[in-house]
């Protein structure tokens, strides 16, 4: 065989990636088939926030009169709005019991799907797949019916009106899907590591403290950010099982705060939805390539 033969397949092969390639290679293209549909899909996500932002730090007469000011910017912001919603209001105390309610709540939550899910992966049983698929099922129930009967078992053993009323009820939400989140994530990590640690003489205990949850550190991660965000944006929950304003969540809260009968202070209450919604940006903004990957890797099981 001579050289230009042997040269052959790799020259056929460099030019059909550069062919397969080529629709990249000039300006105009990059524009029509990458920047111009990032820059679309980036108006489309960004504009709520931007919307947020505007209305917030907007005069209240430029608010109600849309058809002398544009509606899309001002050029005369306030922060009367935010100052309102801060020291007239009970904003940080409705600010605190989200944070407390959420954190505790996935605390329980991950817990619960850790143990469930490493028994349904790891633990051979008649019926195992069956069962998770039973747990993830469960998930598609809407809370619009969960929450009829929990809110008898709550007013029951005295919860109402007490945050634990939601610390114990929004469990019933979230360990669904983290478990089915953790269940794929858990099958991605080496049976062999299981198997060398048995031999060795270690326990199950010991082999899912300090193997299996080490290993699986994103996928938890991904798992909390799920549980945080629907705990902190949950409002059915909250709205029916807490009456007092003083033990009030942030999205039931400044909605009964600035509304007043058919009018709403559309400052004050984008405002506070801006200021509840930094938290979790700022989160997901550290913790994205975890989240991420253990998406990836849970939805690819």
């Amino acid at each position: 065989m001579t050289d230009a033969t042997r040269t052959t397949p790799t020259t056929a092969a460099t030019s059909d990636h550069s062919e397969g390639m080529s629709y990249l290679s000039t300006l105009p293209r990059r524009v029509v088939t990458v920047y111009m549909p990032l820059g679309l899909i980036m108006i489309v996500l960004l504009f709520p926030f931007y919307w947020m932002g505007v209305t917030a730090v907007k005069p209240k007469e430029h608010l109600l009169d849309l058809d002398t000011h544009n509606p899309f910017f001002t050029l005369s912001p306030t922060l009367s709005h935010i100052k309102a919603l801060l020291f007239e209001t009970e904003y940080p105390r409705w600010l605190w019991n989200t944070m407390m309610i959420s954190v505790v709540a996935t605390v329980l939550a991950l817990i619960a799907s850790v143990f469930s899910a490493y028994a349904i992966v790891r633990i051979r049983y008649r019926g195992a797949q069956m069962v998770g698929g039973l747990i993830f099922l469960a998930y598609l129930v809407p809370p619009s019916i969960l929450f009829i009967p929990l809110s008898t078992v709550v007013f029951q053993y005295g919860l109402f009106d007490t945050p634990f009323a939601l610390i114990l009820t929004y469990p019933t939400i979230l360990i669904p899907f983290s478990t089915w989140l953790l269940m794929g994530y858990f099958k991605t990590i080496p049976f062999e590591l299981e198997e060398c640690a048995l031999i060795d003489g270690a326990t199950r205990w010991q082999i899912l403290w300090k193997i299996i949850l080490p290993l699986a550190i994103p996928g938890l991660i991904s798992a909390s950010i799920f549980c945080l965000t629907l705990c902190w944006n949950e409002f059915i929950y909250a709205l029916t099982f807490i009456n007092s304003t003083h033990n009030k969540t942030v999205p039931v809260a400044i909605v009964t705060a600035f509304t007043d009968g058919d009018q709403y202070r559309w400052g004050s209450l984008m405002a506070g939805a801006l200021v509840g919604s930094l938290p979790l940006v700022i989160l997901y903004a550290f913790f994205v390539e975890h989240y991420v990957s253990a998406m990836t890797g849970a939805v690819k099981e």
